[in-house]
């Protein structure tokens, strides 16, 4: 063989050699570390939720921890989620409003308006504002006690990070999504029906009337059951990413980074879990 044959060859095992550690390191870095942060997501998950059950029962409770917690969220989340649900709500009234003109049934686009509104939106955009808002500073919070190294001095002393931190956080998230939840709901069907009836020249009995022809109580407890859901996975999800920093400050922000990226991602799979399940479920044939 030839030296420039050789060394083409050399060159040809190389790059191949260089291929297979890349690809051998991609799947360490990416699918095989998403397993494990789903694992500990999991585990926090089942933790949590057994030692809010257990302390509530025994009266061991954080509650002071969880009224501030709670308290933060509110006043975090509240004016954001009210000033998305307006927007959103006269937005869906005009698509209803044109698409229900093109098939000549005008009279139901108001209700078919709420009704959207009460089902995906207000529990979705209440989730996306708590991961954006409420998640991205729990995430922060817990990270820079993580890289001072406080956590690891809580359970040094035999104090729970998880029954102290996460559990209050846990509760607060369930409580203050389902809030947000309702006070979405109110407003947005309130700015449908306000943009429907005084923009769109619309019949408010005809609105209210078709509404409640459409909607049922179920949707409500639709609403609730995402809230909660919704709530538990962002407060989680911003848990684990924070008790799990690692880098110092850079690390804390890269840490906040992929909890909101994680739990937008996450709701909206499960929510789309929930709208195929309930439709399954519970089928609407007639008005």
């Amino acid at each position: 063989m030839s030296a420039p044959a050789a060394g083409m060859d050399v060159a040809g095992q190389s790059a191949v050699g260089e291929i297979k550690r890349w690809i051998a390191g991609y799947l360490r870095r990416h699918p095989l570390a998403s397993l494990e942060t789903v694992g500990a997501q999991v585990i926090l998950a089942v933790q949590a939720v057994r030692y809010l059950c257990v302390d509530i029962v025994t009266g061991q409770f954080p509650f002071r921890e969880f009224v501030q917690q709670a308290t933060f969220m509110a006043k975090t989340a509240v004016v954001p989620t009210v000033a998305v649900a307006l927007p959103i709500s006269a937005t869906m009234s005009i698509q209803f409003g044109l698409l229900a003109g093109q098939v000549g049934a005008t009279s139901l686009a108001g209700a078919a308006g709420g009704l959207a509104v009460i089902r995906q939106v207000a529990p979705l955009v209440t989730a996306i504002l708590l991961a954006a808002a409420v998640g991205s500073a729990i995430c922060s919070d817990l990270g820079a006690r993580t890289i001072r190294e406080e956590i690891d001095a809580m359970e040094v002393m035999g104090v729970s990070a998880l029954r102290m931190l996460v559990v209050p956080r846990l509760a607060a998230g369930i409580l203050v999504a389902m809030g947000l939840t309702g006070l979405s709901c109110f407003v947005g069907f309130l700015g449908g029906y306000l943009f429907n009836v005084y923009v769109q020249n619309g019949v408010p009995g005809s609105y209210l009337a078709t509404f409640s022809s459409f909607a049922t109580i179920g949707d409500l407890w639709l609403a609730m059951v995402k809230a909660i859901t919704f709530g538990i996975i962002v407060t989680l999800v911003s848990c684990q990413k924070g008790l799990s920093t690692k880098g110092g400050p850079g690390g804390v922000a890269n840490s906040v980074n992929a909890a909101v990226v994680a739990s937008i991602v996450l709701l909206m799979i499960v929510n789309a879990g929930f709208t195929e399940l309930y439709t399954l479920l519970f089928p609407r044939t007639t008005l």
